[in-house]
Formats: structure tokens, sequence, C-alpha cells
């Protein structure tokens, strides 16, 4: 009796597990730094409604 493809899914699940928690918050900081920084240019720019809206 062979316990290797448990041992193999163990490995497996817990490599699949850890870089999805070492990735996730990453993509969530970068998310939001993005989300600021385009928040923080419509904020910046004055909207002249006298001004013809461009294509």
């Amino acid at each position: 009796m062979s316990y290797l493809p448990y041992v193999i899914g163990a490995y497996a699940l817990f490599v699949a597990v850890f870089l999805w928690d070492f990735l996730s918050p990453r993509l969530q900081v970068r998310r939001e730094l993005r989300a600021a920084r385009l928040r923080a240019a419509r904020e910046r720019k004055p909207v002249d409604p006298a001004v013809e809206l461009s294509r």
C-alpha cells in the first residue's frame, strides 16, 4: 500500500494555497493603488462645461 498519491496531492494543495496566500494581497493592493491613482487624476482635472467632449 503506497501513500504516494496522497502525499503528492497534499503537497500540491499546500503549494497552491501558499501561492494564493502570497499573490492575493499583492494583487489587491495593486488594484486599490490603481483605483486611488485614477480617482486622484479625476479629481485633479477640473471639468469645464464649455469644452466640447472629445471622442
